[in-house]
């Protein structure tokens, strides 16, 4: 059976399904480094994440695949789109959160020369870090995008997202309808896991968060 013919037998009626997929491992997570946009590309580990991570989710027989056009989401969806022949559409709105002076830092630093902006930060206040994006501007840009290309897809179908833990965490919190105040409640994700939100009669719900592994620390600009 072919890849849409699989996909064409499992329809259950179910709605349509969201994956956000988080791309995998750089060399400035494992620094504790902040990226924001900066093109940071995958480490060796990261590339074995994703493949092993593309297996499992190319058993969900995904309809759809968009991802983050910096490197290191787009070579993660690169793995899938060799499992599923699906084409890779890369999208700058799903970029990661852009922070200004606070890329390139370490989270030591960021906490020596911005602590009370980080502090402010962590309680759910509206802050530019570093003089970037408000987490609600990363929603505004992000969230849209996911729901244009839902409207391709069939109406039981499955859209991945690659992109990047900032920015899945609010699409996320705009897709629920949550308060921008309490986006913090959801937890990080780790390198190549992801979260799944399923089309229920009263909007977007949460089925699955951090999905993918055993619980491993979570190395990424939200955290």
């Amino acid at each position: 059976m072919s890849v849409a013919g699989g996909r064409a037998a499992e329809r259950d009626g179910r709605g349509r399904r969201i994956i956000l997929w988080r791309h995998g491992q750089t060399s400035w997570n494992t620094a504790r480094r902040f990226q924001g946009t900066t093109d940071v590309p995958l480490t060796e580990t990261g590339l074995a994440q994703a493949r092993r991570a593309a297996r499992l989710l190319a058993g969900l027989r995904p309809d759809a695949i968009i991802a983050s056009d910096l490197e290191r989401a787009a070579r993660t969806a690169a793995e899938l789109a060799a499992f599923t022949s699906l084409e890779v559409v890369t999208e700058t709105g799903l970029r990661e959160t852009y922070a200004g002076s606070w890329q390139g830092l370490t989270h030591d630093e960021i906490m020596a020369r911005h602590g009370e902006e980080y502090a402010a930060w962590k309680r759910g206040e509206p802050v530019r870090r570093g003089g970037g994006e408000l987490e609600t501007e990363v929603a505004d840009r992000a969230a849209p995008v996911v729901l244009r290309h839902l409207e391709k897809i069939p109406e039981d179908g499955t859209l991945v997202v690659v992109s990047h833990g900032g920015t899945i965490r609010t699409t996320i919190g705009r897709l629920l309808g949550l308060d921008p105040r309490s986006w913090e409640s959801l937890g990080g994700l780790s390198n190549c896991c992801w979260s799944v939100l399923g089309q229920g009669a009263r909007g977007w719900r949460l089925l699955e968060h951090n999905a993918g592994t055993l619980p491993e620390p979570v190395l990424g600009d939200d955290d």
